[in-house]
């Protein structure tokens, strides 16, 4: 694994990266950092792929704007990072905040996207919402109200537990898993732009992201995720006339840390099905 730098889209952007071969571009959510992908980034570059994981804007030390972050610029950040690290089409993967990041790049060049990979997030054009889901997606009203930066904050990020354990309730979690995280979010302004993306947010989604998908997608539901079940991702089928699939595997939101193994092996699949071009 190494640290590297790269300018995209007006940003510095330090990433991580393993192996060598066709690109798999992959995004980490929130509250998380590229460390989330240490398992599976070298099990997919072992077979032939370079594998890389950015810091999003404005989780340190990648840089940031004063403003706040909408799907857009996550779409146009991921595209940009393709184009500084020399390819022209990738395949994408992306957790949470990530995939809506990689959901926003396919709707603005579907043309530079080899597969799509989501985890842990459906697609919201065809997401019908529901008492259930707007509890479990409650904290993107928490995280904007006055004071929110301060409260996740407290106590060295208590609130940062709180909130993977009501994500993950069977995640075991270790201080060593959530050393990385803690140390991002203590950088300077990394709190105010990562609460930014809850800022910027809407319920009304872009235009551009309301065609549907031929790329072949993959989405990974966690089985013991107790806000969004797999038959949300199963319901947005519609979204998507090219292929698509739902691989369900034990955990919750962060299944990925939870369950590596089967996810490593479906992912593998499916980006060497998509091939290099």
């Amino acid at each position: 694994m190494s640290h590297s730098v790269v300018d995209a889209n007006g940003l510095r952007f330090v990433y991580l990266a393993w192996g060598e071969g066709p690109l798999v571009l992959a995004l980490h959510g929130f509250p998380d950092t590229p460390h989330t992908w240490d398992v599976i980034g070298p099990a997919i570059a072992a077979k032939g792929f370079r594998v890389v994981a950015p810091f999003l804007r404005g989780y340190a030390p990648s840089g940031a704007l004063a403003r706040d972050t909408t799907p857009r610029d996550l779409g146009e950040d991921t595209l940009a990072l393709m184009t500084a690290l020399g390819a022209q089409r990738a395949h994408l993967v992306g957790h949470d905040w990530g995939a809506e990041a990689v959901y926003a790049a396919v709707g603005l060049a579907p043309e530079r996207v080899i597969t799509l990979t989501a985890i842990g997030i459906p697609h919201r054009a065809a997401v019908r919402p529901t008492p259930k889901l707007g509890w479990a997606l409650r904290h993107f009203a928490t995280l904007r109200l006055p004071g929110a930066e301060q409260r996740f904050a407290r106590d060295d990020f208590a609130e940062l537990e709180v909130l993977i354990r009501r994500w993950s309730p069977t995640w075991k979690f270790t201080a060593a898993e959530l050393a990385p995280i803690k140390a991002c979010f203590r950088s300077a302004g990394t709190v105010h732009a990562a609460l930014g993306y809850y800022r910027a947010a809407s319920v009304f989604l872009p235009a551009f992201m309301k065609h549907r998908i031929a790329v072949p997608t993959l989405n990974f539901a966690g089985a013991d995720d107790p806000g969004v079940s797999p038959s949300v991702y199963e319901a947005t089928r519609t979204h998507y006339s090219g292929a698509f699939e739902v691989a369900v595997i034990p955990g919750g939101h962060f299944c990925h840390r939870e369950a590596p193994e089967p996810l490593i092996t479906k992912l593998l699949s499916h980006v060497e099905r998509g091939g290099a071009a």
